[in-house]
């Protein structure tokens, strides 16, 4: 048994969708169809790869059990005569990589099996620490740019400026978002920033220091270079 890919590049404009149960298998928007079927076989069902682990779940307002429920019931929906089967996928807390990378990894996906397998091991590769850039407001990871978002920038950003200093939750909510932003986290979910912010920081997560109990923290680390702006940035006080 093997594994062929569904393109689902679409042919025309994509019409604006509200609600799941407008998805159709017969959407005029874009073309779904089965590539790579090797003669003499046929397709006896798909696979999903949903990368979200719980914290992101819980920010959005929802949960794994939820979702896997949700997808299910749409499949039931389109397709009363499928059957479906759910499957989670486990790794160490602090693994670090993108979530929809560990589940392709860890559900044995042929491709993510050959990527991993050609992937230099670790001791063989030329680490060259952090970089954190202020003035180009990029992380470069061995070299390597990291994928943040502006506000996961704006966070290490805030702790690098002020560094040996531990910050507390309430500082980093009233500092990096304005009362205007429609996402503004509470204590809770700001955990959920960091977490992420770390998730992307990978081998050098640990950067950023939780302090239990009081906030966050970076300290001057033997790995991590930062380079400054050449005026003084009006963030640091």
């Amino acid at each position: 048994m093997s594994l062929a890919h569904l393109d689902t590049r679409p042919t025309a404009p994509v019409a604006s969708i509200s609600r799941p149960e407008q998805l159709t298998s017969e959407s005029e928007s874009a073309s779904a169809h089965l590539r790579a079927v090797p003669t003499g076989t046929e397709a006896r069902g798909f696979v999903l790869y949903v990368g979200i682990d719980e914290d992101k779940a819980a920010a959005d307002g929802t949960d794994l059990s939820e979702i896997v429920a949700q997808l299910r019931a749409l499949a039931a929906r389109l397709s009363p005569s499928s059957e479906t089967y759910a499957a989670v996928a486990l790794a160490p807390r602090g693994a670090g990589g993108r979530d929809v990378d560990v589940v392709r990894l860890a559900l044995q996906d042929p491709a993510a099996l050959a990527k991993h397998r050609h992937a230099p091991e670790d001791e063989d590769r030329v680490r060259d620490g952090v970089v954190i850039d202020l003035s180009r407001k990029r992380v470069l990871l061995d070299n390597d740019a990291a994928n943040l978002t502006y506000k996961e920038f704006e966070l290490l950003q805030y702790l690098v400026l002020r560094e040996g200093k531990t910050i507390d939750r309430p500082e980093l909510i009233a500092s990096l978002w304005s009362a205007d932003d429609s996402d503004i986290p509470n204590e809770r979910t700001i955990d959920v920033h960091v977490r992420r912010l770390r998730a992307k920081l990978g081998d050098y997560e640990d950067i950023v220091r939780t302090v239990r109990g009081a906030g966050y923290r970076f300290d001057r680390h033997a790995d991590v270079s930062v380079q400054h702006t050449s005026t003084p940035s009006p963030d640091l006080f």
